[in-house]
């Protein structure tokens, strides 16, 4: 049955991709001329297109100057990166199942995929009875025991209780009210469920208005945001990539259940080609979609081009951030064959309990106080703005505290006076201020920093490495190198220019290739060139939640006694 594109992609499962459509009717009786991202292409009547991937690009917003429930006085475009922060409205239509919250929802690792809902009836489960009401909170999907569940938990009494909900249990669910506030890129990504609109509440008003601003001034009404996706799609006769727009005025029909699917080419991103074993590389693969921006080599990697792919493996980065007081830092990923040199810079620590963290058994820590600190204890040390301290270790004293006496973590140290040494001891939970003094000149290499000295490291660069062409780290006043990661790479090089390869990043270019099947004459990957890579802002957050998920957070510094 025929719909049109846009009412078959809202509805759309995106487990149940790639999906085969013809096209039924268009805008225009001859076919109809799309372009979009300069990428042209004719969606005539008869035509057969694969859809392989869609995404929100845009919203369109139902103007309700009081609530939801008011008439709608305009409707206006919002790009995703639209200012401003919002609350989520809870949807007071029921899901029937735990089948259609999981297809229409996006549930996934993140808190922004954790929704919860409640049902007004009881529960009954083996070991467990949710009541009525209660907030149930879903955080994943997976099979258990042959069986497809939700992993789900409730809180109660501040204790968290875990188990599973098939999908095939029924029911009235309903959507629990959030009280978190978001972006609308992280609304459009997260909290729109398939084939339903979106109710939003503007939480706090916009700094600037003009007269280019969609929204009444003032406004403190209700938006209703229906998606607009992008639908990325294969034709049959082209070997890139199409991008449509779902509000296209044309009509569908999925036709995948009757059609060969293997006529049109196999797209395959960069995670695909990382998934296949082993054995199989290298391979030849030519680019259908080539990642955007103008940072080497991904600029060499164009649409159309041929490539070798070498081998699928894990390096190790060094993600490090610019040191400057005011905001956006460049944040970057340096591998460990960075041939430039390095020198220290000082560091900086806002509590005795930094110094502590920082110490190391290399050499002794030497810094200057730039916060005065009253001790509440005549027993521990009283800071001054100027002192300085040489760190030496953890431990504990006994002070005195409302006439009776208690035992502190404190740091011991010695206080540099003009000519002599003094013994002090600092609280723990001192909150004050001190900045490193370097007496180290030294140049480092970047895997002696990593070896010799602990994590983060304030640093700059002495020595730029020559064998890149622009050293975007030489031209940086303050690096702080912040953790080692591990990383999924792939060794690539141009199969019409195989002088050099480069490690491309799999799970941070956005890039489709379709394999050539051709037979690789050089199974040895060339020298591989050294690739600063500089990351946005949101990615490094990625790197930095992917890289810390699995480790325990460190411990809490002490707290001031009361």
């Amino acid at each position: 049955m025929a719909s049109t594109l846009e009412k078959f992609i809202h509805s759309l499962d995106p487990r149940a991709l790639p999906r085969v459509l013809q096209i039924q009717s268009g805008i225009y009786f001859q076919g109809s001329i799309y372009e979009m991202f300069g990428n042209e292409c004719c969606l005539s009547t008869g035509e057969v297109i694969k859809v392989i991937g869609f995404k929100i690009n845009k919203l369109i917003a139902s103007i309700c100057e009081n609530n939801e429930d008011s008439q709608i006085s305009a409707k206006v475009e919002l790009p995703l990166n639209f200012p401003g922060l919002y609350k989520v409205v809870a949807d007071k239509t029921p899901y029937l199942s735990i089948e259609e919250i999981t297809r229409k929802f996006s549930i996934g690792p993140t808190r922004f995929g954790h929704p919860s809902f409640y049902c007004p009836e009881d529960i009954k489960l083996a070991n467990l009875t949710i009541k009525h009401g209660e907030q149930i909170t879903f955080s994943s999907v997976e099979e258990i025991n042959g069986t497809m569940a939700v992993n789900c938990g409730v809180v109660r009494n501040n204790q968290s209780h875990s188990f599973t909900l098939p999908l095939s249990q029924e029911g009235k669910f309903y959507e629990c009210e959030d009280d978190q506030i978001y972006t609308l890129k992280e609304i459009a990504e997260w909290k729109i469920p398939k084939s339903r609109n979106r109710i939003v509440k503007l939480s706090n008003a916009l700094h600037v208005w003009d007269s280019s601003n969609p929204l009444p001034e003032n406004f403190g009404g209700c938006l209703i945001l229906t998606p607009v996706y992008e639908v990325k799609a294969v034709m049959k006769f082209r070997k890139d990539i199409v991008h449509i727009l779902s509000d296209l005025d044309v009509e569908v029909k999925d036709i995948t259940d009757y059609y060969d699917i293997s006529s049109f080419l196999q797209p395959l991103s960069l995670e695909d080609v990382f998934e296949r074993t082993s054995k199989e590389f290298p391979m030849v693969a030519e680019i259908m979609e080539g990642p955007h921006g103008s940072q080497k080599p991904y600029n060499l990697l164009c649409t159309g081009e041929e490539i070798i792919i070498y081998k699928k493996y894990q390096a190790k980065r060094v993600l490090t951030s610019e040191i400057r007081s005011d905001s956006p830092k460049r944040h970057f990923l340096i591998p460990m064959s960075y041939k430039g040199k390095f020198k220290r810079r000082p560091r900086e620590f806002p509590t005795a309990y930094d110094l502590e963290i920082a110490r190391s058994e290399k050499e002794q820590l030497h810094v200057v106080a730039t916060k005065a600190f009253d001790s509440p204890h005549k027993e521990l040390f009283s800071v001054s703005v100027g002192d300085q301290f040489l760190v030496q270790q953890c431990q504990t004293s006994e002070v005195l505290y409302e006439g009776r006496k208690k035992v502190v973590d404190v740091l011991a140290c010695e206080q540099i006076l003009s000519n002599t040494y003094k013994k002090v001891l600092l609280p723990m939970y001192m909150e004050g201020g001190f900045v490193e003094v370097i007496h180290d000149k030294k140049q480092y290499q970047l895997s002696e920093i990593c070896k010799d000295f602990r994590l983060p490291f304030n640093v700059k660069v002495s020595v730029r490495d020559l064998s890149i062409g622009d050293d975007v780290l030489a031209a940086v006043p303050g690096l702080q190198l912040e953790e080692e990661i591990t990383d999924s790479y792939l060794l690539v090089s141009s199969a019409s220019r195989p002088g050099d390869s480069w490690e491309i990043p799999v799970y941070r270019l956005n890039m489709s290739v379709h394999l050539l099947g051709k037979d690789v004459q050089t199974v040895v990957p060339p020298a591989t060139r050294t690739t600063v890579e500089e990351i946005s802002e949101e990615q490094y957050y990625m790197v930095r939640r992917y890289e810390n998920q699995t480790l325990y957070p460190p411990p809490r510094p002490p707290k001031k006694p009361a």
